[in-house]
């Protein structure tokens, strides 16, 4: 009786699940605003499909076409599909939005997969539950939903699959791992958790092992290294040797500031920053990390949740995979407060852990007196409940989308577009970042900002009012004034 009714729950859970990813989805990609940094992306895949080769439209690069823009730090494992996918004509939004799509449900389909694995069908739905209970929509740099055409959630895919083929496909790991870097090259955090889990996999002990480990990664570090190589060697041969040289001088300065040039912030800015952005009360994520970590304490004290190697290095990879994500972000103090740079490794680790959470409650049920028995029980359903609720609280959100929409963007930018088509004007400027980026790039003009020497003599595209003269065009949201 009580299996038929676990079996029933299980089922009602998994289609409320699946649910809930369609409601979020079809939101992500149909109605949330069309944002900056999406549009800053897209004029990648677009400038390729114009025979302009792999370029950005360069706005913070000098606002000139900008071959391999260090500032577009999406990269080709997500905008070379875009290019294939707009190649058949679709609309440009949604077609670009689709392949981070595809990378989410192969986030999800990997995340079951490795969850199963762990502690079976309740370890797969706690996995594929987890990462919609994670906020990521609330900061200046947001995630909005799984569609944005943004480089964190395809990186986090691409490790996840990384690690289920690692055990017996090492060199397809480290090839995964490679297109990881090249969809976000944060994804780079990741290498000790390969590492680890690598060394775990390796028989041996001491100095042998770890010998034996360094001959085992020489072919998955060259498959890593690969399609990076190959787009640096694509670079070079478009730049010539002093424009290479210019190039990773920009890419070694956006690496080291991030971009960005905010007020440094603290380890615990950082830390309360993360904990808040969930779908539930931070108090709540930070005493079920305290406990999920007591409850796996105590299982490995007690023996009673044994792993095999495999478990074993899926386990150190996923722990040592969220530590440096988070705590190489919490100390960078020249990082923004956006949970965007630790979210590959949230989504890709914390899910793999709260399913070894899952699996040591179930020994503890197995195995343990009564009382025992009892809190693993009481545990187990306010793991479910919670996550369940912060999916259930995500799909509210989705439906109720804050600020403007894609459809109102649209409708704002039409007619801008047809000027811009109508007297052919290759070039806007956004004034100032923010919505009229969007704007910009909707309208199908290349992309620039309006403070760059480059956009002085260009129209500007704006919000507010023209600072001289009646606007060329106004849509009433957007308008377009005389240089």
């Amino acid at each position: 009786m009580m299996h038929r009714l676990s079996g029933s729950l299980f089922w009602v859970i998994l289609v409320a699940l699946i649910v809930a990813n369609v409601v979020v989805c079809w939101q992500s990609l149909t109605t949330y605003r069309f944002w900056e940094d999406e549009a800053f992306n897209l004029t990648v895949p677009r400038n390729l499909l114009a025979g302009l080769g792999y370029t950005s439209d360069g706005a913070l690069s000098g606002s000139t076409l900008t071959p391999f823009d260090p500032r577009i730090s999406t990269g080709a494992s997500v905008l070379l599909p875009v290019a294939l996918v707009l190649a058949t004509g679709i609309d440009p939004v949604i077609g670009a939005r689709l392949i981070p799509l595809l990378y989410w449900m192969l986030l999800l389909a990997g995340l079951w997969i490795l969850g199963r694995r762990i502690a079976g069908r309740w370890g797969a739905l706690v996995a594929i539950t987890a990462p919609l209970a994670f906020q990521t929509g609330l900061s200046f740099s947001p995630i909005q939903g799984p569609a944005d055409l943004l480089g964190e959630i395809p990186a986090a895919a691409l490790i996840v699959w990384a690690f289920i083929v690692l055990p017996r496909r090492a060199w397809l790991a480290g090839l995964l791992f490679g297109l990881a870097l090249q969809a976000k090259l944060i994804a780079l955090i990741a290498l000790p958790a390969f590492a680890v889990a690598l060394w775990a996999l390796t028989p041996g002990r001491g100095w042998a092992r770890i010998g034996a480990t360094a001959r085992r990664s020489i072919l998955p570090l060259v498959l890593t290294a690969a399609p990076t190589l190959a787009m640096e060697i694509a670079a070079f041969l478009t730049l010539g040797v002093t424009g290479y040289a210019r190039h990773l001088r920009a890419l070694g300065g956006f690496l080291l500031s991030g971009g960005q040039s905010e007020i440094p912030t603290t380890v615990f800015q950082k830390l309360s920053t993360l904990a808040e952005s969930w779908f539930v009360s931070p108090w709540i994520i930070v005493s079920g990390v305290l406990l999920a970590a007591a409850v796996i304490i105590v299982a490995l004290r007690a023996r009673t949740a044994p792993l095999s190697p495999e478990l074993l290095a899926l386990a150190l990879g996923a722990l040592v995979g969220l530590v440096m994500f988070v705590g190489w972000w919490a100390q960078a103090a020249h990082t923004p407060l956006w949970v965007r740079h630790p979210a590959p490794g949230v989504f890709a680790f914390a899910p793999i852990l709260a399913a070894f959470v899952v699996r040591a409650l179930q020994a503890s049920w197995r195995t343990g007196s009564f009382p025992r028995r009892l809190l693993a029980g009481a545990m187990t359903a306010a793991l479910v409940v919670t996550l369940g609720g912060a999916a259930a609280l995500h799909v509210q959100s989705a439906l109720s989308p804050r600020g403007e929409t894609l459809q109102a963007q649209r409708a704002g930018v039409e007619p801008l577009r047809a000027w811009v088509t109508n007297y052919s004007v290759p070039w806007l400027a956004a004034n100032p970042w923010g919505g009229p980026v969007s704007a910009v790039v909707l309208s199908g003009a290349h992309l620039g900002l309006f403070d760059a020497p480059a956009m002085k003599d260009v129209p500007q595209l704006t919000t507010g009012s023209c600072t001289h003269g009646e606007p060329l065009v106004d849509s009433g949201a957007y308008r377009i004034c005389a240089p």
